[in-house]
């Protein structure tokens, strides 16, 4: 190794090279969501038109070849030649970066865009972009190859039309998937339609031929957005709208409380969600938690002796969409995940505050109602507090084991511990007897646990099952919950391959979602899978764990009909079969449990787990014809 370090060495990236060498800095990652991301920039774009006044009409199709154009009917990007690149204004915003019409000149007054980063690195990152423009009388073309222009701008026809069409093509060598999810993208057209009031927004998939456009208008805005929100849900009064505008930040909030036991607050800057929250979201929660909390002293709802709510009392069961326009946003991260402008946690706090403290004024039953579902939850938060506190107290005595239960394994490292929750006692000792001693745990489970949807905590941790649950993983629950302090690595759901079986993962499931949801997004919790059949010919044995797979299995072998088992249970299974097939991990199948969409996630629990039958016996009615081999 030499130690000759000098100006040889340091190497200089220029135009859009240090996007393609680094692509994670710009769009997050080069996954799934790294590769919608592309999409949203351009959207975005096309949105800042729309929140400028100028466009009513946005379309994104995905193409039969993989790749995506969105077309506004904004004013267009400017074609002329740009006084300081030399090249077209298009072309310097394509290939460019901080090149664009958003750094405080007149051509926007909020935009949510990456400020001129982001169209050029889709392009960038797109091994072929097209880009149509129609302005000034013509309609005007350029294309690129991973980010360098194949050709200079030209005009191809005249045009009386004003608008900007981009179509890219993925580039393979950048990312791990190109397979836009159609869900995805039409979960965040409608998203953007709500929150830009007045704005068309069609989205076409032509990969299946689904030449059906969806469109999505909402006259309402972010009012229609709650009211979706909550389609399903036992509403507490109506929606309530508020808005207005200080230093030219204007505030827009829509609210309305539910009887749930969670919120569902998502906040906004400039059409960009802010999933990290942000000042914007910090002023609306000081300004929803003080000013309830003064309303309910002043009218004898809180009693002198009585504790204040807390931010968590004031949100619980509250759906609220929060939307800021600022001219010039501070986001955390390339990704805007978070706002960091320090003046708007005051606007939106004065903002709200004054008209929330006027409605509750001028409407003392709703106002009354609001209070007690927030009185409520204190009361419930006060009583789960002592639940939780006697859990964790009778954990620490007993050393965090359960006599008679958890059969803990030896090692006390975190990263190899796994934690097998089992179906019944049968099986629960066979995978007690199979088990790796050294890293796996067992925690049989007796019937079927509380269904947590509707359940506040201290019910929860007064069920037996649910409380040695808690107990074992170690991270507790709640306020405390911390998952640095979880035991064991992989959380494994193990059950019977039947109905009963499947009720119980659905109701572990619920659990661990309403409750433990960090575990869920980390990827801690893990179902195992069970064979269904054991197929035996002479001294040689088959696993197979779907119908499919014994097919296979028969087709390749000639096996008789008495050589095949059908497990209906985990305790059908010797301790040896139970390790082989489903614990030994050189040989097992486990499934990760992950969330996509936890909208649709928590809308889907909501329909199967809440109390309203209806909407779930509409679900199996729908999917009914889905189910392969229903074992009743």
């Amino acid at each position: 190794m030499t130690d000759d370090y000098g100006a040889q060495d340091i190497q200089v990236l220029e135009g859009l090279d240090p996007v393609r060498k680094r692509p994670g800095m710009y769009i997050g990652s080069t996954d799934g969501r790294g590769l919608h991301h592309l999409i949203w920039e351009v959207v975005d774009n096309a949105i800042d038109e729309a929140m400028a006044g100028y466009c009513k009409n946005i379309r994104v199709t995905i193409h039969e070849d993989g790749s995506c154009s969105v077309h506004d009917d904004g004013r267009g990007i400017p074609v002329e030649k740009h006084a300081q690149t030399g090249i077209s204004s298009v072309e310097t915003v394509l290939t460019v970066l901080h090149a664009g019409g958003k750094f405080g000149g007149s051509g926007y007054k909020v935009s949510g865009g990456l400020h001129g980063v982001g169209v050029s690195v889709v392009n960038a990152l797109s091994k072929q972009t097209e880009v149509t423009v129609d302005r000034d009388g013509g309609k005007h073309f350029v294309s690129f190859q991973r980010g360098e222009p194949k050709e200079p701008l030209r005009k191809i026809a005249d045009s009386a039309d004003r608008g900007t069409l981009v179509q890219f093509w993925p580039d393979e060598n950048i990312f791990e998937t190109l397979e836009f999810d159609f869900e995805t993208v039409k979960k965040r057209i409608r998203q953007q339609a709500y929150l830009t009031k007045g704005v068309t927004i069609t989205f076409i998939d032509k990969r299946k031929n689904q030449n059906d456009a969806i469109q999505f208008y909402f006259e309402g805005g972010i009012s229609s957005f709650v009211h979706h929100i909550n389609e399903d849900k036992e509403k507490i009064g109506g929606i309530l709208h508020f808005d207005g505008e200080m230093s030219d930040v204007q505030v827009e909030i829509a609210l309305q409380y539910t009887q749930e036991f969670r919120e569902n607050v998502q906040s906004f800057a400039n059409n960009i969600q802010t999933i990290e929250g942000g000042t914007h979201l910090t002023g609306f929660t000081m300004a929803l938690t003080r000013v309830l909390n003064k309303y309910a002293r002043e009218n004898g709802f809180l009693k002198e002796k009585d504790p204040n709510f807390t931010n968590d009392d004031a949100r619980e069961g509250l759906t609220a969409i929060l939307s800021v326009k600022v001219p010039d946003p501070q986001f955390e991260g390339q990704t805007k995940s978070k706002l960091g402008n320090s003046n708007v946690r005051g606007i939106v706090d004065k903002v709200f505050s004054e008209k929330f403290v006027e409605f509750l004024s001028e409407n003392p039953n709703e106002a009354r109602a609001i209070i007690g579902k927030t009185a409520l939850a204190l009361r419930a938060r006060l009583a789960a507090r002592s639940a939780r506190e006697t859990v964790i107290r009778k954990g620490a005595l007993e050393g965090m084991t359960l006599p008679g239960k958890l059969a803990d394994c030896a090692s006390k490292d975190p990263n190899e511990s796994e934690l097998y929750i089992v179906e019944g006692d049968s099986a629960g000792g066979s995978a007690k007897q199979g088990r790796d001693r050294h890293t796996q745990a067992i925690l049989p489970l007796r019937g079927k646990i509380l269904n947590t949807e509707q359940a506040r905590l201290d019910k929860m941790l007064a069920n037996t099952e649910i409380k040695n649950l808690v107990v074992a993983m170690g991270a507790a629950i709640g306020e405390t919950f911390d998952p640095t302090k979880l035991r064991y690595k992989k959380i494994i759901i193990m059950t019977d391959a039947d109905v009963d079986g499947a009720h119980i993962r659905t109701l572990l499931l619920t659990l661990f979602f309403r409750h433990f949801k960090d575990l869920v997004m980390n990827g801690n919790i893990f179902i195992a899978q069970p064979p269904l059949y054991k197929l035996q010919k002479g001294k040689q044995i088959w696993y197979a764990q779907t119908e499919e797979e014994k097919e296979v299995i028969l087709s390749e072998n000639e096996i008789k009909s008495e050589n095949i088992q059908r497990y209906k249970g985990l305790g059908e299974m010797n301790p040896e079969q139970l390790w082989e097939t489903t614990m030994n991990p050189e040989t097992r199948t486990l499934a990760q449990v992950t969330v996509a969409d936890a909208e649709r996630v928590d809308h889907v629990f909501k329909i199967l787990m809440g109390n309203e039958v209806p909407p779930r016996r509409k679900f199996i009615q729908t999917h009914a014809g889905k189910v392969k081999d229903l074992d009743i």
